[in-house]
Parts: structure tokens; sequence; C-alpha cells
């Protein structure tokens, strides 16, 4: 997602936070600043710098007041190999990732959920400090990509977490306020608590661990833009600026539910 006039407003509604020691406070605004320099975009003043850290965030610290770290289960993912490979990369505080999970994805989804193997993935940048990540939004941003990572780990199936998702990017300017994500939780049957106990896992690194991961994998897919399509392992559409860009066969649910169809019963032909 290229740089918009409209992606600061957001930043109107910001969530609580925790204060910190100045020089902590410092040192986090530091890294923050160096992350956001990659992106060429100015550190807004409105979003708490303390939002998220690795090595800053204590169990008191996180969404969930007086939540413990604990072991986050992993649920295995059924059996993809008859499925056809569908990936979106989004930023959680862009519009165009809004725009494109409301407009596409999820409409297409409803149809071809069970013909996909589906995956949400994020963009950012791995900083060399401590496994840190730098998000072009901001710690707000990164915080909410966790957020979303996690209810993708404890509830695999995409209509759960892909519903939990759209919810927060439908307001995506609210993203990480605790209330608005405990709304959204409660609306798409997802535990907060073990989303919560997730993030706060060996003080935040292991949410940290899953957004690096994500990160790099765009990274290597050569992807850039929030949001970006991809079916197949090619990118199939492009949301960029408030526009469809690179759509080849089509920006319409249609289109996209056409594809998968024919794409899977090649897969079928082939078994």
């Amino acid at each position: 997602m290229e740089k918009r006039t409209d992606d600061h407003n957001d930043h109107d509604n910001p969530s609580p936070f925790h204060r910190t020691h100045k020089a902590k406070l410092i040192a986090i605004l530091f890294i923050t600043m160096l992350g956001l320099a990659w992106y060429r975009m100015p550190l807004s003043t409105n979003l708490p710098p303390t939002l998220y850290h690795p090595h800053a965030l204590q169990p008191a610290d996180s969404l969930l007041p007086n939540a413990e770290p604990a072991a986050v289960p992993m649920i295995p993912s059924a059996d993809t190999k008859k499925r056809v490979p569908l990936e979106i990369h989004i930023m959680s505080k862009c519009p165009d990732a809004r725009d494109c999970m409301q407009q596409l994805v999820v409409p297409a989804m409803v149809n071809i959920s069970s013909k996909v193997d589906f995956k949400l993935s994020f963009i950012g940048r791995a900083t060399s400090h401590d496994d840190d990540v730098a998000c072009m939004h901001g710690p707000g941003e990164c915080l909410g990509n966790i957020v979303e990572l996690c209810a993708a780990s404890l509830y695999p199936d995409p209509k759960i977490y892909l519903g939990f998702a759209m919810c927060l990017e439908a307001q995506y300017g609210k993203i990480p306020g605790e209330e608005f994500v405990r709304d959204c939780a409660a609306e798409h049957g997802v535990d907060f608590g073990k989303v919560n106990e997730c993030m706060s896992r060996d003080d935040g690194a292991w949410g940290m661990g899953m957004l690096r991961e994500s990160v790099e994998g765009t990274r290597q897919a050569g992807v850039t833009k929030s949001c970006t399509v991809r079916l197949g392992g090619e990118v199939r559409c492009i949301r960029d600026g408030g526009v469809w860009k690179d759509c080849e066969g089509g920006s319409e649910v249609k289109d996209l539910v056409g594809d998968v169809e024919r794409l899977y019963r090649g897969i079928e032909q082939v078994e």
C-alpha cells in the first residue's frame, strides 16, 4: 500500500497503553523510528509508542489485565493436498486491506472455502534488533497483526478467524483497542483470553516470532503492496491506493470464484 493521506487519520482512536520508564520509552521510540524510516513514513505522535515491543510487553501490559503467559495449543490444520492455495498479504491498519477483504476475499470465501488452502499473511520489515518487526503504521499495527495471527493459530478454520479479522479490518482505526478486539472476538466465537495468552506468551516473543515469520514469507514471495491476493502461488489481484490493479481475469467476486473452481477441477483430475 502506498502512502495515503487518510492513513494517519485512524490514530484519532488510540487504545490505552501502560507507562514505562523514560529511558525505555526513548529506546523504543528510537527503534520504532528506525523501522518506520525504512518505509519513509513519519512517526505519528498520536500512536502510543509502547503498545508493542517484544521485550517490553509483560503479562500485566497485555490486552487482558493480569493475564499470565500460557502455552497456546497449536491445532493441526485440515488436509489441504487437494485444495488451491489462496493467500492474501495485508497490513492490519490499512484501508486497502479492508476494501480487499470486504469487496473480494470474504464474499468469495463463502463459495470456495472448501476448495482453497487459505492463508492470511502480513507485510512489514524484520529488523536486526532483538528479532523485532517494523510495521508501516507503527507499533499498533504490529500488535493488530499479531492479534490476527494468534486467532488464526487458535482457530485454523477460515470461517472463524477470517470473520474475526474482517471485523477488525472494518474499523481498522480502532486496532488494537481492548474493547474493540473483545467485541469482535465475542461476535465471531473467538476466545479473547486465549488470544491474549498467545500474545503474552514468552513476554510477547511468541507472537512476534509468528509475525516475523509471516513478514519474511511475504518478502520471499516478492509482495510489497497491501492488499495483494495470490492464487496458486501467483499474484491474482492487488488493491492499492483505493483501486484494483494487476487483476488479470477481473476483480469481481465471480471472477475469483471462477478461477478457484477451474484450478480445483484441475487438481481433481490430476488426483
